[in-house]
């Protein structure tokens, strides 16, 4: 059983027993069980602590072990702090700390699970990674880097439309299978691409990261991001490494908003967009116009410096921190085209949610 569980199970006890308890004269027997429960927190603490050393299981049996004696041994403490909060029952008091103790339980649990899927999520990266195939080199080179979650239908046309060439650099895609269920992976292995699978999804950003990874292993010179779904115009990529090919920026970002913008959102999406891009520009004194644009260009040299943690809203994080480290921006017109198979993966409630935390997040750590 885990320290939150006991921890829960200890507060819930102390919030029922309260009443019985906290009236005069309340009976020994109830004190002499919460002495054994106290106890018997105590030692499974310890033993817990002995065979795995996680501090959160001793600390977790001590403090509950403590509560408990409190009850026990002081209740007046109890009075005190109830006439500090004007609380005049004690039951009312003990099971206010309890409910608390159970509540911050619940916190550190949600943290618990968010790192140790965020180990998980550095697992799959690494062993992914590792399992790539290495191109041959030997020249200047431009990786394009497609996340593709189930996009079977249009991904082959994707790799298959892009050039040989471009300004001197070799252009290389670089297709990753982020946990799709479909044929994404066989029909991306085309046009001399590299494909890497994650085995479970890990999210547009989980997938970027691999992207980045391998490009960088690979000595990649640039680093462009796009779609798997056509939406990105490959006759537009020239235009979108050029600055940095010719030294005037490190991040070219596309924006449809200063170019064509036929991707079909609805009028709540697309003021989300303005909304989000807005935030951002208070935030970090930027004059971007497009803050979701998945189409961009990185010199890749660079990308050690950017600290990405996005799983999922990788985008409003990329030029936060492109900005914070001093990147030299740069937005140029695309188009952003329909569709040409398949459903946005990006619901309309959710998605905005985790934007405006990655926003936030990003821009105060």
């Amino acid at each position: 059983m885990s320290s939150v569980t006991v921890s829960a199970l200890g507060a819930a006890l102390a919030t029922h027993l309260a009443p019985v308890l906290f009236t005069a004269g309340g009976p020994s027997a109830v004190d002499g069980l919460l002495l054994a429960v106290a106890a018997g927190i105590l030692v499974w603490g310890f033993e817990r602590y002995r065979s795995r050393f996680v501090k959160a299981d001793l600390l977790g049996a001590v403090v509950l072990t403590g509560g408990l004696a409190l009850v026990v041994f002081a209740p007046g403490v109890f009075d005190t702090l109830g006439a500090a909060l004007n609380i005049n029952q004690r039951f009312v008091v003990v099971s206010l700390i309890a409910n608390l103790v159970f509540l911050l339980m619940i916190l550190y649990l949600v943290t618990l699970v968010r790192t140790t899927r965020a180990d998980l999520s550095d697992l799959t990266r690494s062993l992914t990674t590792r399992e790539a195939s290495r191109a041959d080199g030997g020249g200047r080179t431009i990786y394009v880097v497609i996340p593709a979650y189930n996009e079977a239908e249009t991904i082959r046309s994707v790799v298959q439309s892009l050039p040989e060439t471009i300004r001197g650099h070799a252009v290389q895609p670089l297709v990753v299978s982020d946990g799709s269920a479909d044929r994404t992976a066989t029909e991306a292995d085309c046009n001399g691409a590299i494909v890497v699978e994650h085995p479970i999804n890990q999210g547009q950003g989980g997938a970027l990261k691999t992207g980045f990874d391998v490009a960088q292993q690979n000595g990649a010179d640039i680093v462009v991001t796009m779609d798997a779904d056509g939406q990105h115009p490959v006759t537009e990529l020239e235009d979108l490494v050029a600055p940095i090919v010719d030294g005037e920026a490190d991040f070219v970002m596309g924006s449809r908003y200063k170019g064509v913008n036929e991707s079909g959102n609805g009028t709540v999406r697309e003021a989300g967009i303005r909304t989000f891009t807005l935030l951002i520009n208070v935030l970090t004194k930027s004059e971007i116009t497009d803050c979701t644009n998945g189409y961009r260009a990185i010199r890749g040299s660079k990308l050690d410096d950017l600290t990405l943690t996005e799983e999922r809203f990788s985008a409003p994080e990329l030029i936060i921190e492109a900005r914070k480290n001093g990147l030299g921006i740069r937005e140029l017109p695309i188009t952003i085209e329909e569709r040409k198979a398949g459903d946005t993966k990006k619901p309309t409630l959710g998605y905005a949610f985790g934007l405006t935390r990655a926003i936030i997040t990003t821009w105060i750590r």
